[in-house]
Order: C-alpha cells, then sequence, then structure tokens
C-alpha cells in the first residue's frame, strides 16, 4: 500500500528531472508540469498526473486505498526515463545549429537575388 510519504518521494524523483531535462524549477509537482507545458508527450504528462492525483489525497488512510501502486511505479518509471534521456546541450546545440542555417539561407537568397539583378541591370 502506497504511503504519502512514498509518493512524495515519487513527485519530488520526478521534479527534479524536470529540473534536469528542462531547466524547470517549481514548489509542486503540478506547477513543474504546467511550466513544462507542451515539452513533453501528453501521455507522459498524464502519467505524471496520476502521482500528482495522488498527492491530493492528503495521505488520508481511506482514500489512501484507491491509489494504485503498481500504476505509480510504472508511470514514474516511464516519466523519468524519457525526461533522462533529454540532453539539454544537444537541445541547445540543435538550436543555435537551426538559426545559423536560417541565417545562411537568406543570405545565401540574398546574394543570389543581387546577382540576378546585376545581370538583368546589364552589369555582369
Amino acid at each position: 500500500m502506497e504511503t504519502q510519504g512514498t509518493i512524495e518521494a515519487r513527485a519530488s524523483r520526478i521534479q527534479s528531472a524536470l529540473d534536469g531535462a528542462f531547466g524547470v524549477r517549481a514548489k509542486t509537482l503540478s506547477k513543474a508540469l504546467k511550466r513544462t507545458g507542451r515539452r513533453m508527450p501528453k501521455r507522459l504528462h498524464g502519467e505524471a498526473q496520476l502521482i500528482v492525483a495522488a498527492q491530493r489525497l492528503g495521505g488520508h488512510p481511506k482514500l489512501m486505498r484507491q491509489v494504485d501502486g503498481a500504476a505509480l511505479t510504472r508511470a514514474e518509471e516511464r516519466v523519468v526515463t524519457w525526461l533522462d534521456g533529454i540532453d539539454r546541450a544537444d537541445n541547445r546545440k540543435g538550436l543555435w545549429l537551426g538559426i545559423a542555417g536560417a541565417v545562411a539561407f537568406n543570405i545565401l537568397l540574398i546574394l543570389t537575388g543581387f546577382v540576378l539583378w546585376m545581370i538583368w541591370a546589364g552589369h555582369v
């Protein structure tokens, strides 16, 4: 049977994984998930919400019987495994390479237009 302590441990593990993957810092798991937004797939977001829902039961002994410990364990493992696979440095590098590629394409486009204008005007 799940206790409030084990649920809090699961929540803190997911929170620390969110901080490591996306740099999301929040006081609660639900706020961290809101700040994560669309960067996490819907199904994983829903699985993390299972843990948030279990947290809301607040350690009440009769309500805690409704919590499926095996489902929480699977949800935690899936979310943490996915978050551990994210490399922040690689994402940053990809962002800068994408910006550099767009700038290079625009420069080539402008130079091509300039050369075509020079040919059309008869200067070349």
